[in-house]
């Protein structure tokens, strides 16, 4: 489906690209912990939300 050229461009893509946003997020994590206190309650409530959906969806799917 992808030629070698593609997936080795990819790989080294995707490898470069965790890379910068490890750096970025060290770079702000004192700011995160200063102004974004409490996030994690956020992303719960989007992931309990999301996993209702997929309950309801299963359950009148039968």
């Amino acid at each position: 489906m992808f030629s070698t050229g593609q997936l080795i461009f990819g790989i080294l893509f995707f490898i470069a690209f965790i890379i910068a946003m490890f750096f970025a997020y060290k770079k702000d994590a004192k700011l995160h912990q200063l102004f974004y206190k409490g996030n994690y309650k956020i992303l719960l409530g989007f992931v309990l939300f999301i996993v209702l959906l997929f309950i309801i969806k299963i359950f009148f799917k039968r």
